[in-house]
C-alpha cells in the first residue's frame, strides 16, 4: 500500500493531538450532538471562558471546529464540527428518544425538509414546527424535495406548541428560532436560512447540509422503549 503523503500525516498528527486533552475531547463530544455558541458550551462543560478560549483555538488550528455567525443575534458566533472531520467518532452513543422534532422560525423550509431526510435515515418518527409558522411550505422546499427524489409531506405549518411531545427530542435548525428558544431546544444545527435567496443552488446546500448531520446523528440515536 503506498504512503500516505506527508501532508496527510501531518493532519492526522495535529487532529490526534487537538484531542489528546479530555477537556478538548468533551467539547468535540458535545458538539457531535449539535451546534453551540461559547457562553453555551463554557455553561455545557462548567468551564472558565478564558479555559475554554483555549481550547477552541487549539482545535480550530487543528482544522476540528469552526464558526458561524448566528443569523438571528448577529453578535453572536455558533461553534461546529467541519464536516466530516471527526465520522469515525460518530458511533451509537446510547442517547434514546420518542421522536425528533424539527424546528425553525417558520416552518417553511429547513424544518421541513430536516425531519424529511430523517424519515429516511431513521425508523425513530419525526415531525417539524416552527416558533413563528408561516402559512404554507415554501416553493423553493418542494421544488429541491422534488429534485432530489425527497418525499416531503405537504404539511401545513405549524406551532411548536401545538406538534411537541412529551419525549420529543428537540432540534433547531435556526439560529433565531434556537434564541428564541433558550433551553428549550436540546440540540441546534446552525443552517443557513435558503428562503432569502430562494435559488436552487441555496436549497441544495442547505438540504446537504442537514442530510450531513441527519447521517451523523441517526446511528446515534435509539428509539425509546
Amino acid at each position: 500500500m503506498p504512503a500516505e503523503p506527508i501532508s496527510g500525516l501531518a493532519w492526522r498528527a495535529a487532529v490526534h493531538a487537538a484531542l489528546a486533552d479530555p477537556a478538548r475531547l468533551a467539547v468535540t463530544d458535545t458538539l457531535l450532538a449539535g451546534d453551540a455558541s461559547p457562553s453555551e458550551l463554557a455553561a455545557m462543560l462548567a468551564m472558565p471562558s478564558n479555559l475554554l478560549a483555549h481550547h477552541l483555538h487549539v482545535l480550530e488550528q487543528a482544522g476540528i471546529i469552526t464558526r458561524r455567525r448566528s443569523e438571528g443575534d448577529r453578535r453572536r458566533t455558533y461553534l461546529q464540527l467541519v464536516p466530516g472531520v471527526l465520522d469515525a467518532l460518530a458511533v451509537p452513543g446510547g442517547h434514546t428518544a420518542a421522536r425528533v422534532l424539527f424546528v425553525c422560525t417558520a416552518n417553511s423550509a429547513r424544518s421541513h425538509l430536516a425531519a424529511a431526510l430523517w424519515r429516511q435515515a431513521s425508523c425513530i418518527p419525526a415531525a417539524s414546527a416552527g416558533t413563528r409558522p408561516a402559512t404554507m411550505i415554501d416553493p423553493g422546499a418542494i421544488a429541491a424535495a422534488r429534485r432530489h427524489r425527497l418525499r416531503l409531506p405537504r404539511l401545513r405549518p405549524r406551532h411548536l406548541s401545538d406538534v411537541r411531545h412529551d419525549g420529543d427530542l428537540v432540534i433547531t435548525v435556526c439560529d433565531l428560532a434556537h434564541e428564541e428558544l433558550g433551553g428549550q431546544g436540546a440540540v441546534h444545527w446552525s443552517v443557513p436560512d435558503p428562503v432569502p435567496a430562494g435559488d436552487p443552488v441555496s436549497f441544495d446546500a442547505v438540504l446537504a447540509e442537514l442530510g450531513q448531520r441527519v447521517g451523523l446523528l441517526a446511528p446515534r440515536l435509539a428509539a425509546a422503549g
